[in-house]
């Protein structure tokens, strides 16, 4: 199923080069290696400035590959493709300590408008990417088109999702994590059946395991179309941890999770503090505006939440559960976001002056009951999603309700569904005007990671009536067009994950507008 894919490192593998001492790097000199095999990147865009990424690594699969000294790159930001008017320019330090990646800040830049960017080593010139700054605050766009991706197991599949994302030439993609899986690289019983090996536990694990990812040609393209803002999920870590919990009940997982944070941090565009090599925690609720046409609220719901309820004896991570038989869900101090988070993102609700905002985050909001609800203590829920948490979700819809915030509209992921979801404060009665529509949501299916068979998926739409929607049947993306009077998201499905050159298909369509969802 990945030969291309497999094939590419391989060759990539028999083009590594010695060390190269000194601060400098000579193409020729080393031979066919290339030092820019994981590509570039942008990220985070303000009006004036956007976070420029890429990492020194000859060869994608052997970390050697890179010299253990500093190498200072250039960087260049040019206000055409052939690069002839320079808009802004500098050098910057790839370090071993950060895997020689780089977070470049570009400022200077004039709001609203396209640029192309690249680096320089040696002789060596990185590929080019295209990026963009955000609208002026004050100003209004006539659109936003949005890409929306999330859930990327490197052997479930080709990423050819990422190869129409980049063909679609959205103004940003956001995704909503799950970029890495912790386990493998493994052997393959079946496309759908995985040998769970390898998994990662140090630095050097999961830096490995991004630069097998950020090889994949579609998903370089991906990230050289247009600026992404991000946020993960628990496969950047382990899976359904929660907080300093793992599904193991480790000793260790402190360590282990520092690791992966740090290691993502490396190999994402974003735009934090430098952290001084103290990655114990990293502030990845952020806030994205572009212009007067929407704010994004991007969310963690991993780092501060509480343990999941009602987990297996012995173990951690989710459950399903008779909501009965789980006294812990209606234990009101349990949190998803944490209360430092919940109070920012009141904030920034109630201060939105936006036409739209955008809650980017990793799972549904939507109550998903595996059985019909017939009185109030009734449900059988999976405990890994807001599910688990029903009072943190009632707090966030409160908010939702409390802050006049305009055209709320929540993305998600992490089930590898597509979802056409209502939101109000209460599922199990019906819309009124004492329990109205709050919100939208949307939910993606995964880029390649599989999912339950369609069959059980229509069955869950038909239990839950605020579903409008659901499909799982097929790997794909969301596309989002954003304008002052609505909104329309179109659901993309490959043809066949496991062909590198998949064909795509519009599976639904929906439009958006205050308090209502409805199919075109």
């Amino acid at each position: 199923m990945l030969e291309a894919r497999r094939g590419f490192l391989l060759d990539a593998a028999r083009l590594a080069a010695a060390a190269t001492a000194g601060t400098s790097f000579n193409a020729q000199a080393a031979g066919s290696s290339y030092p820019f095999s994981l590509g570039v990147a942008s990220g985070s865009p303000l009006p004036h400035s956007v976070i420029l990424w890429t990492r020194i690594l000859p060869d994608p699969l052997n970390a050697a590959s890179a010299p253990p000294l500093a190498l200072t790159l250039r960087w260049e930001v040019a206000e055409d493709e052939a690069f002839r008017k320079i808009a802004a320019a500098g050098s910057a330090v790839a370090s071993p300590a950060l895997a020689h990646s780089v977070h470049v800040d570009a400022v200077g830049l004039q709001p609203a408008r396209w640029y192309w960017y690249r680096f320089m080593l040696g002789d060596a010139v990185s590929p080019v990417g295209r990026t963009r700054t955000a609208p002026a605050g004050d100003a209004l766009p006539s659109s936003l088109k949005l890409a929306v991706a999330s859930c990327q197991h490197w052997e479930f599949g080709h990423y050819a999702a990422h190869r129409h994302i980049a063909a679609a030439a959205p103004d940003l993609v956001a995704f909503l994590g799950d970029y890495i899986y912790e386990w493998g690289p493994y052997q393959l019983r079946h496309p759908q059946r995985a040998i769970r090996s390898d998994e990662s536990f140090t630095l050097a694990q999961y830096r490995a395991r991004y630069a097998q990812y950020k090889s994949d040609r579609d998903l370089q393209a991906a990230h050289q179309a247009a600026p992404w803002i991000v946020t993960w999920d628990d496969h950047e870590v382990a899976n359904d941890y929660a907080g300093d919990i793992d599904e193991r009940l480790s000793g260790g997982f402190a360590a282990r999770r520092a690791a992966a944070y740090q290691a993502f941090y490396e190999h994402m565009p974003l735009r934090l503090p430098p952290p001084n090599g103290r990655f114990g925690s990293l502030r990845m609720y952020q806030r994205h505006d572009w212009g007067r046409l929407a704010r994004f609220h991007v969310l963690d719901n991993r780092q501060y939440r509480s343990a999941l309820p009602c987990s297996k004896p012995g173990r951690g991570g989710s459950n399903v559960v008779l909501a009965r038989a789980c006294e812990a869900l209606r234990d009101p101090s349990r949190t998803m976001l944490g209360a430092e988070q919940e109070a920012w993102l009141a904030q920034g609700l109630h201060s939105s002056r936006a036409h739209w905002n955008i809650l980017a985050q990793q799972t549904p909001l939507a109550q998903s009951s595996g059985v019909p609800i017939r009185a109030p203590d009734d449900g059988r829920f999976w405990t890994d999603g807001w599910d688990g948490y029903p009072a943190a979700r009632r707090r966030l819809l409160d908010t939702l309700a409390s802050s006049g915030a305009k055209n709320p509209l929540v993305l998600a992921g992490d089930v590898h569904t597509f979802y056409a979801s209502t939101l109000r404060r209460d599922f199990n009665r019906p819309v009124s005007k004492a329990n109205p529509v709050l919100a939208a949501e949307l939910c993606g299916t995964s880029i390649t990671s599989s999912s339950r068979p369609q069959g059980r998926t229509q069955e869950n739409v038909e239990r839950n009536p605020h579903m409008l929607y659901g499909r799982s049947d097929r790997r794909g993306y969301m596309l989002v067009e954003l304008t002052p009077r609505g909104a329309q998201a179109r659901f993309m499905g490959l043809d066949d994950v496991r062909d590198a050159g998949s064909g795509q298909a519009e599976l639904a369509a929906f439009a958006v507008g205050a308090g209502r969802i409805e199919r075109v």
